[in-house]
């Protein structure tokens, strides 16, 4: 482990995952959305914006014989994530591409994948306040790519029978319905996330469809921490106990 990095452990999934010690560092999200969009034995998913490879590592570990790859732009968390890979023992079953989305189209054929999942950045460019740590600016805010690419580049990976899930920021959902309409993808599935039952929704889960229509389906809204400040036992069963615990 290098000196700039943490050795953290996430139980729930018998994962070990290095992270930088004051750069980007995966949140909760990641895991929501894995818990939300699931993977089945023998499915082929693709993470758009991998950062430290949590979400192929957590889908891996969710359904044995399915394969992943984590596209990252970031050359050095894309490193980091190839090491994640290798130390916990997938590296058969994930790979790590190095790309901006904007050049996906030239990865990998369209209409390859059953599952694109994505986190992306949800603040426009110089929109918020900036943060000073290295690795945070380039996760929170668009650079080269907007909502309207990693839209674009998931509907031309996925099959069509095949599933697209987001994670985004409340405050853009009315501009995410409008530009997935644009694209001829359909939400199936719509579920706000909330910090606790009296707070508003900090982030939403959606699913896409391409090449079909759906009723929408808004499921209940998840909350992560009871009145107490507690974990919900929802939140327990996504993330499990001892999420993020640094390692000796």
């Amino acid at each position: 482990m290098r000196s700039e990095e943490t050795l953290d452990e996430l139980r729930k999934y018998g994962l070990k995952i290095f992270q930088p010690r004051h750069g980007y560092r995966f949140s909760l999200d990641p895991l929501l959305l894995c818990d939300f969009a699931g993977i089945r034995a023998g499915e082929k998913g693709i993470d758009l914006g991998a950062g430290c490879g949590i979400i192929p590592l957590v889908l891996a570990r969710m359904a044995g014989g399915s394969s992943l790859v984590g596209v990252e732009g970031q050359a050095e968390m894309a490193e980091l994530a190839g090491r994640n890979v290798a130390l916990n023992g997938l590296s058969e079953r994930i790979e790590i591409r190095h790309a901006d989305i904007l050049e996906i189209k030239k990865l990998f054929p369209p209409s390859s994948f059953d599952l694109v999942v994505a986190n992306p950045p949800y603040r426009k460019r110089g929109s918020g306040r900036i943060s000073p740590k290295p690795g945070r600016e380039l996760a929170r805010h668009e650079s080269t790519a907007t909502l309207p690419d990693f839209l674009a580049a998931a509907k031309n990976l996925v099959k069509l029978s095949g599933r697209i899930c987001f994670i985004y920021h409340p405050s853009r959902l009315v501009e995410f319905l409008r530009e997935a309409e644009g694209l001829k993808l359909s939400p199936v599935r719509l579920r706000l996330v909330h910090g606790n039952s009296t707070a508003e929704g900090r982030m939403f889960l959606v699913e896409l469809v391409k090449g079909r229509k759906g009723d929408l389906a808004v499921l209940p809204p998840l909350f992560v921490y009871d009145d107490n400040g507690e974990y919900t036992r929802e939140s327990k069963m996504i993330f499990g106990e001892n999420t993020g615990t640094v390692l000796p």
